[in-house]
């Protein structure tokens, strides 16, 4: 006979089980997807620990760290991972959540997935060059699209209207 606890414990795990994550993820994209292809080696070669754990792993950098939040500068925002036209600053707005957000990305630069983990379903965005994970879109964005793209700034690199990069992570730092 299953006790109430057994059943408990095996209704908890099936529903767990289903919730979690079958996440589709730009680097499980079959090979040739992505114009800009690299081995695992060369990208953590190419970026920083941070970069390669937030672009390669889907990861997330803490809120209210990255220096791209509070940049305002007339300028682009690229990818980090390949150098790719992502934003543009007239698209930027300050969103108060810690990651630098955009209401519209440049056409045709980034991807969306579907992610599952953390049982709920966001919108994953990726760039359309390299396949990197940038963050996530949401539905509470300004006018006129009404989007929030909430990126990770160190999957970001900006280059300033009025010199070269900016705010651009030091490649020297955390490659251990």
């Amino acid at each position: 006979m299953v006790s109430r606890r057994t059943f408990s414990v095996a209704t908890v795990t099936t529903v767990a089980a289903a919730l979690l994550p079958q996440r589709v993820a730009a680097s499980d994209a079959p090979k040739g997807v992505f114009p800009v292809q690299k081995s695992d080696e060369e990208w953590k070669s190419s970026l920083t620990k941070e970069q390669y754990y937030v672009l390669r792993q889907h990861g997330t950098e803490r809120a209210f760290t990255s220096p791209l939040d509070k940049t305002y500068a007339e300028g682009e925002y690229h990818c980090a991972g390949c150098n790719s036209l992502l934003f543009t600053s007239d698209t930027k707005f300050d969103s108060r959540t810690g990651w630098p957000s955009f209401f519209k990305p440049v056409e045709k630069a980034v991807g969306t997935t579907t992610d599952r983990s953390f049982f709920m379903t966001r919108t994953e965005v990726h760039c359309a060059t390299c396949g990197g994970h940038l963050g996530h879109v949401f539905p509470d964005g300004p006018p006129p699209t009404g989007q929030r793209y909430c990126m990770n700034g160190v999957a970001m690199t900006f280059v300033s209207k009025t010199g070269g990069p900016s705010a651009a992570p030091d490649k020297s730092d955390s490659k251990s």
